[in-house]
């Protein structure tokens, strides 16, 4: 069986949080271990602090403000998060980044929260988780300022086409993939971007409960993502880039070993 690290859960504050025993017991069934969970705030990055204390190595976490909640960084947030970064759960500052599709804070608010994160990231030689959507442009801007200080750098979710695949990768980033490569409506761009990749740059996902891919069988009565899907998101790849599953795997499951500093 092959083995994965789905770098990417919304665990805590979603429709998994109430059953999370079971999803980590299913995950492990199927080769799925650890899982990453993700930190959008910083009271949520605390709670998922606690519920990875519970589950030692099984589970990890990133901490920190994702764009939406960038309204809510303030002059002591980069003290708060500079603080559980000290914990040994947590491995990535993030999510952070620029997210100008719903702004559901300013553009400013964003732009300001993104930039201090990194900042911290680059002071404490930590991997940064990021998130970017229709912002492309503005986030290669700032992110550019940081890079080359920055031990890793992940933009996770990537949904995006060729061109901005190769200008990421040109910045020297990870690329995380989800189940939106499975839609065949949705995801052609990334069905064509996922083949240009280089083996060392790619990580898997599957951002649960969200992004159920769109070709599973049977689907669940629940419609909810579940780290235990990644296997099927990490065949559909394979066949995109024409490689044997067990050779994808190995490397995705490699390349998340030493982003995340868990080998």
């Amino acid at each position: 069986m092959n083995q994965y690290i789905d770098i990417a859960v919304n665990l805590v504050g979603s429709a998994l949080e109430s059953n999370a025993e079971q999803v980590i017991a299913d995950a492990v069934a199927v080769g799925v271990s650890p899982l990453i969970l993700i930190g959008s705030e910083l009271d949520e990055s605390a709670r998922c602090i606690a519920i990875c204390q519970q589950y030692p190595t099984q589970l990890y976490t990133t901490a920190g403000v994702h764009p939406h909640h960038a309204s809510s960084w303030q002059s002591d947030s980069a003290d708060r998060l500079r603080e559980m970064c000290q914990g040994k759960v947590v491995v990535a500052v993030g999510e952070c980044g620029l997210d100008f599709n719903r702004n559901y804070s300013t553009p400013a608010e964003q732009r300001r929260a993104f930039a201090e994160q990194l900042a911290l990231a680059v002071e404490l030689q930590r991997p940064v988780l990021m998130h970017e959507r229709d912002a492309h442009l503005e986030f290669m801007a700032i992110l550019s300022e940081f890079r080359a200080e920055l031990p890793a750098a992940l933009l996770h979710c990537f949904t995006g086409d060729i061109a901005q695949a190769e200008a990421y990768l040109a910045l020297d980033l990870h690329l995380g993939v989800t189940g939106w490569v499975c839609d065949e409506r949705r995801g052609q761009a990334l069905a064509e971007a996922v083949t240009v990749i280089p083996d060392d740059r790619l990580l898997l996902e599957t951002d649960s409960p969200y992004l159920l891919p769109r070709n599973l069988k049977p689907k669940p009565k629940s419609s909810k993502n579940e780290p235990k899907y990644l296997p099927h998101i990490a065949h559909y790849v394979a066949h995109l880039r024409g490689q044997p599953v067990d050779v994808l795997a190995a490397h995705c499951y490699a390349n998340s070993l030493k982003f995340f500093g868990l080998e």
